[in-house]
């Protein structure tokens, strides 16, 4: 076991919790986890984990600290048709309790010391989803501070790298609210003038600095964001590359702004270059200390806790996907940005216009029952705060899909068509308000089938 990269990646982290806010408790598996090593950390005592394994993600790595002698319970849930294990290590030497059977959820405990551990989440056979619950003895203590100042001096910026400032290029120091950040979900097409200008500025104040990410394109939300936020600067950045995405000037540009956008393009292009790099930590930094962050089109899907990622293959069309529930157009991926507030969320963009209803459901359906899909039509968005209340503005309609105690799972089978019943449908136009805590809301509600044994698959036919 490799106990002494734990120590140094502890000390790490330390040192950094001295100048940085403490981070929420991790509920989404993400990154590259897949050795001891790279075990993801942030676990608390309780708390539900999602994950994901697939043919390519076999192995989840997570490792905890036990604060005093007690009992450590694990239950790690997935769907009938997968047969997922666990191990349980302590930092050195083999496994000291497993659970190996072909239980769901498969559940066991063990007496444990304080100290180190390490999970280890195995897929034996099948693919998709799970959620692991680890309950053990942990400290209690935090706090931290939102204040975001002492980013020290800008670093030099890479040759290779394309960045553009308007504005100052210093940081312009705010005083957030650790744990208070929000989330900007926008649909695409037309951006919404209002959610920037009445919902994103009002939450980290004026003259504040507002970076802009994307893999390719131009720097045109400089100049459309910095007159509806009276920034102090905004800045685009073109990250290409992993070697970009792990500079320290794209490091330091991130985690020094109130507000990161980002912009609409390819969210597996997006997840292939960032995912695991500094500008993953950095984007999470500024939620957790109290900022906002979202995106457009493909910068809404990273919002997600678990990710629509086609990665290779033509997108997922809703008159495919219902008639094979298992279509090689479905492809999900660990969240980028662990939004507690959102945990369970998948996401959907271009809604409307793109008959997405039945993409939207099948995607469900490949997740546990607890998961839920926020979907935008163009020039549309949703702004949720960290009390998990949603507010919408812009033309057009956000929808919430999610299942409900008389929903049924008819059908959803490999190579089959779907058949799901009861579906519960939400629909929010501009004012319209959402609780994801409470599921209430002011929007209306509509109650469909998916039938993907008929061409027209929708009951009743008009689901938007």
């Amino acid at each position: 076991m490799t106990k002494s990269k734990y120590l140094q990646a502890a000390s790490l982290a330390f040192i950094c919790s001295m100048a940085l806010p403490a981070q929420a408790c991790l509920t989404s598996e993400s990154g590259s986890n897949d050795t001891e090593s790279n075990a993801s950390t942030g676990l608390c005592s309780n708390t539900s984990i999602d994950g994901n394994l697939n043919k390519n993600d076999t192995i989840d790595w997570f490792a905890f600290d036990v604060s005093e002698a007690g009992t450590i319970d694990i239950s790690l849930n997935h769907h009938r048709r997968d047969d997922y294990d666990w191990d349980l290590y302590k930092e050195s030497g083999s496994a000291v309790a497993s659970g190996a059977s072909s239980n769901r959820p498969e559940t066991g405990s063990y007496s444990a010391n304080a100290g180190t551990y390490y999970l280890k989440v195995s897929r034996y056979s099948g693919r998709g989803w799970y959620e692991l619950t680890v309950t053990f003895p942990e400290d209690s203590s935090g706090g931290g501070s939102g204040n975001d100042c002492d980013y020290g001096a800008r670093p030099s910026k890479p040759s290779s790298l394309e960045a553009s400032v308007l504005g100052s290029t210093n940081d312009a120091c705010a005083n957030l609210t650790a744990d208070n950040g929000a989330v900007l979900l926008m649909g695409g097409g037309a951006d919404v003038d209002e959610a920037f200008a009445n919902r994103v500025s009002p939450h980290i104040g004026t003259n504040k600095d507002v970076v802009v990410l994307r893999t390719s394109g131009t720097d045109a939300y400089n100049d459309y964001l910095s007159g509806l936020m009276s920034a102090d600067s905004v800045e685009t950045l073109i990250i290409d590359s992993r070697s970009k995405a792990d500079s320290d000037y794209v490091d330091w540009v991130i985690r020094s702004a109130e507000f990161i956008f980002i912009a609409g393009g390819d969210q597996s292009d997006y997840l292939n270059q960032w995912q695991g790099t500094k500008v993953q930590n950095a984007v999470q930094h500024v939620l957790d200390k109290g900022g906002v962050i979202g995106g457009t089109s493909a910068g809404m899907a990273l919002m997600a806790s678990s990710i629509y990622d086609p990665d290779g293959v033509l997108g997922a069309i809703s008159e495919e996907v219902v008639t094979d529930f298992c279509h090689n157009t479905l492809n999900f991926s660990n969240a980028f940005v662990d939004i507690p507030f959102l945990s369970k969320s998948l996401t959907d963009t271009h809604f409307y216009e793109r008959n997405r209803m039945g993409r939207a459901v099948v995607s469900l359906g490949h997740h546990s029952k607890s998961h839920y899909m926020i979907a935008a039509s163009e020039g549309t968005s949703l702004f949720v705060n960290s009390n998990g209340v949603g507010v919408v503005d812009g033309a057009y309609e956000v929808y919430v899909i999610r299942e409900q105690a008389n929903t049924n799972r008819t059908q959803l089978t490999c190579g089959s068509p779907v058949i799901y019943d009861n579906i519960l449908r939400t629909k929010l136009v501009s004012g319209d308000t959402y609780n994801f805590n409470t599921q209430s809301h002011t929007g209306s509600n509509l109650t469909f089938d998916i039938d993907g044994r008929n061409t027209s698959f929708y009951a009743p036919s008009s689901v938007y």
